[in-house]
């Protein structure tokens, strides 16, 4: 279908309007006027400028390209991160990648690669109200932490730390447990935990690097396993026709990619394993330089001086505040103050409105809190929410081009195409279908930088399949899209998660990405055999301790690998 008006169409929809005018009158009349040609040429230029731009809109929800649910749908986000690893640049990368969906969308025609870049992409995806809010949080956020610095209660918990966290290992170990215990949402967890854990990670020679590894692997990973978070509402909200929190619940010791991450990230700490591009970026910060490359996107954000009188409870109140707040707000969304239940309520919250009106009474709260403590003035705290929404402006762009890279995707059909690949082979290997599952997911998240869309494609995919057959491998393959999804996720350098989790440590994104996808890799490739174990023996408790072996034994292995590479070296 040509959704595109042709040249003759154009003329006689000029013709027809000035046509109109003259009936009317009106022509006639800017005739008369001394600006009487400026009027006419305005119309003839509207006219030539918007015929094709509105027939495109009227057509936009019928229309549909050549290469619609095809495989090359997935190449815009191939394109995108491939540039990105190679470049080591993610803003130019990423708009290649949404140019490329553009050109595929409008059948390489111009003025509709134009058209579908903006209105199909940026300004599409900035005007929705679930990206709008994340937005917001991350703004108020980012003032706050600015708030947190010029009071004096990061520098006074800094000085705190240093006298009760005295190695490398308790800073990465409690950034471990400060990020499980933040299990709410993950957006949340990664900025929150960076701002808390950033001055003492730095203090002791931890990479930026390092440190946004252990956020960004207690945030999908911890969050996708715990009963009350925005995560599992959403998995909830995927399953048709069955007890959606249950099979949550049940499909928790399955998980294994987001459990063995965690055993992982220990491991790695206690047995001082980093292998990879992290063992560079480590023993870099080990001689006190924590960034590794050139590039300091956030170079001197934390660098504001702080009031003398700054407590270790200017920082925690506004956490706590921060915290209680956000959970608030995420069951007012769900229905809480209405008379549902709190497990209810939260498992049909708003995270992205549930975090907006959380983080904005927090913001208040700190604000009374320092003028009433006398650490920040009321102008200061004014002057503290522009330099917050600056220091959020890298990981507010990366976000709206992963968004609009998504949804070049989506108008693309991707998720067509690959709904289709799995339906095509659910009827064979059913003992092996979790392992398929879980690397499908993968593609999935990887391709599409989203866990969330990866969930709402193969869920129901799987419930369709077992339903009324076999109960436990139902269970197992569910678990096996939602550990697809978050390894997909982890990988990704256009994933909102990963994004968050750069600006939530303040290291260079590309760093960020190229260190962790080792980690990730290997935790994927351990989980898929756990998930072959599993298909067959049908018992967590079986598969689960084995999977927890292996990925302890890897990574010994690594070590020893690590250690003898740096031996040849010298």
């Amino acid at each position: 279908m040509n959704v595109f008006f042709t040249r003759t169409d154009s003329r006689f929809f000029i013709i027809h309007t000035l046509n109109v005018y003259e009936r009317e009158g009106i022509y006639k009349m800017m005739k008369k006027s001394r600006f009487r040609r400026l009027p006419a040429l305005m119309i003839v230029f509207l006219a030539i400028v918007l015929c094709p731009v509105l027939a495109f809109a009227n057509d936009a929800a019928t229309y549909q390209p050549d290469m619609y649910a095809t495989f090359w749908a997935l190449i815009p986000p191939v394109v995108a991160i491939a540039l990105a690893l190679i470049t080591k640049e993610v803003y130019s990368s990423l708009f290649v990648g949404i140019l490329v969906g553009a050109l595929f969308y409008s059948g390489f025609s111009f003025e509709g690669t134009v058209t579908h870049i903006f209105q199909g992409g940026i300004v599409s995806v900035l005007s929705d109200p679930y990206n709008v809010g994340i937005i917001i949080f991350l703004v108020i956020l980012g003032s706050m932490v600015c708030m947190m610095n010029r009071a004096g209660g990061s520098a006074a918990f800094g000085r705190w730390a240093k006298t009760h966290i005295k190695t490398r290992a308790g800073a990465q170990l409690a950034t471990i447990t400060l990020g499980v215990l933040i299990f709410i949402d993950d957006y949340f967890n990664c900025l929150t935990v960076g701002s808390v854990m950033r001055p003492i990670t730095d203090s002791h020679n931890v990479s930026r690097a390092k440190l946004s590894y252990l956020i960004d692997a207690t945030a999908a990973p911890v969050c996708i396993i715990a009963p009350i978070s925005s995560w599992a509402a959403a998995v909830t909200g995927f399953v048709e026709g069955e007890d959606g929190f249950s099979l949550f619940i049940q499909a928790i010791p399955y998980n294994y990619y987001a459990l063995l991450t965690i055993v992982m990230m220990i491991a790695l700490v206690l047995l001082k394993a980093d292998y990879g591009p992290m063992a560079i970026h480590e023993k870099n910060a080990l001689n006190g330089d924590i960034y590794t490359t050139p590039e300091r996107p956030y170079a001197g954000a934390d660098d504001i001086e702080g009031h003398p009188d700054g407590r270790v409870i200017d920082l925690v109140i506004p956490i706590i505040s921060l915290i209680v707040c956000c959970v608030i707000g995420m069951i007012y969304t769900g229905g809480f103050f209405s008379g549902v239940s709190f497990v209810e309520s939260f498992s049909a919250s708003d995270a992205s409105q549930g975090l907006t009106y959380g983080s904005f009474f927090a913001l208040i709260i700190t604000m009374i809190i320092y003028k009433i403590r006398g650490v920040l003035s009321f102008k200061k705290c004014m002057e503290c929410l522009p330099e917050g929404f600056k220091a959020m402006v890298p990981a507010i762009l990366i976000l709206t081009l992963a968004w609009s890279l998504k949804s070049m995707t989506d108008s693309l059909g991707a998720a067509e195409y690959v709904a289709g690949i799995m339906e095509n082979c659910a009827g064979s290997l059913m003992n092996m279908l979790p392992a398929v599952i879980f690397l499908i997911g993968c593609f999935i998240s990887f391709a599409t930088g989203t866990s969330w869309g990866t969930f709402g494609i193969l869920i129901p995919i799987v419930v369709s399949v077992f339903s009324g057959t076999n109960h436990t491998l139902m269970i197992i393959s569910i678990s096996a899209c939602m550990a697809g999804a978050v390894c997909g996720d982890h990988c990704s350098p256009i994933s909102d998660t990963t994004i968050m989790s750069s600006a939530g440590a303040q290291c260079e994104h590309v760093n960020h990405v190229s260190t962790q996808l080792p980690y990730a890799l290997s935790a994927a490739v351990v989980s898929f055999i756990t998930y072959i174990i599993a298909g067959f023996t049908q018992n967590a408790w079986i598969s689960l301790p084995i999977g927890i072996l292996m990925m302890i034994g890897f990574l010994v292995v690594m070590k020893r690998i690590q250690r003898h590479l740096e031996y040849r070296k010298k």
